[in-house]
């Protein structure tokens, strides 16, 4: 099967205006959406659309048919269909920007959810065409406020096996990043080895770099239980290192940008936080 897992280093690097690193284990799932019926199957420990100790939700994913907060364009995805699939999800949202995989497939980084509870800072999806080529790369990025924001990486961007773009963030991520700083994205196309990277760019200047890079490894019931040992609840400690690390930077004093203060700076998310509610904007009904 092409699904697979990733044992993989997370590394966080912030260069201004005070110096923070950490690095952290962790492991990821990359999976075939069209093999995700036949994993159900195979996995003891794995389901979908149900509940196990690893549960893939569709509905968690890219969803293209609800409100988009403060578009910067007229949103063109499909305005009616509810499409439960997510692979169509992911055809249909390629397709409105011109990009066709006509019958490739897509293979998705993400953690599931861990006994219920879901958090994945970033997810990424590789789409490739029906030759096994890769054609584009989507990263969809989510805040711990729920708000989940993708970015496309079409094949102008393709470079070898990678795919780059740096473009505006307009996104609350983090409170020590405000939001006019750029995501430079630089997705190398997974194989053996799994190496992504973002950094941050303000005013033309580095100011943080993340990776994720790691190792292939088999996706069967073993590999789940021995890696449920080995990190246990993955999608808690994730969250909670990301809490931990900002009080860390907020002792250093870094300054702090409150996600109020610019609403009208964040554009092109999902599902918004109740603080942007009265802002949102609904896709019109036809």
């Amino acid at each position: 099967m092409n699904s697979c897992l990733y044992e993989c280093n997370v590394m966080h690097h912030r260069f201004s205006p005070q110096a923070h690193r950490f690095l952290y284990r962790i492991f990821m799932f990359a999976l075939d959406l069209d093999e995700l019926e036949a994993l159900h199957r195979r996995l003891r420990f794995f389901s979908l659309n149900g509940r196990n100790a690893y549960s893939f939700r569709e509905g968690d994913y890219l969803p293209t048919h609800e409100p988009l907060h403060n578009p910067s364009s007229d949103p063109i995805e499909n305005r009616e269909s509810k499409i439960k699939n997510l692979k169509a999800r992911v055809l249909a949202y390629l397709a409105g920007r011109g990009i066709t995989l006509d019958g490739g497939r897509v293979m998705l980084v993400t953690l599931p959810r861990v006994l219920g509870y879901l958090f994945n800072p970033v997810s990424f999806y590789f789409c490739y065409d029906r030759a096994g080529q890769p054609v584009a790369a989507l990263a969809e990025v989510t805040n711990t406020f729920k708000e989940m924001k993708p970015f496309v990486l079409g094949p102008e961007t393709r470079h070898g096996a990678a795919f780059a773009l740096r473009t505006p963030k307009y996104f609350y991520v983090s409170p020590f990043t405000d939001m006019d700083v750029a995501f430079d994205f630089t997705l190398r196309v997974p194989a053996e080895k799994l190496s992504v990277q973002i950094d941050d760019y303000d005013a033309g200047q580095r100011t943080l770099t993340s990776s994720l890079t790691g190792s292939r490894r088999p996706l069967t019931d073993a590999a789940l239980a021995w890696f449920t040992l080995k990190y246990p609840f993955i999608t808690l400690k994730v969250i909670t290192l990301i809490h931990w690390n900002a009080l860390r930077l907020y002792l250093k004093r870094v300054p702090w940008f409150a996600k109020a203060a610019r609403p009208e700076a964040q554009r092109d998310l999902y599902r918004p936080h109740g603080s942007l509610a009265p802002a949102v904007q609904t896709l019109p009904k036809k």
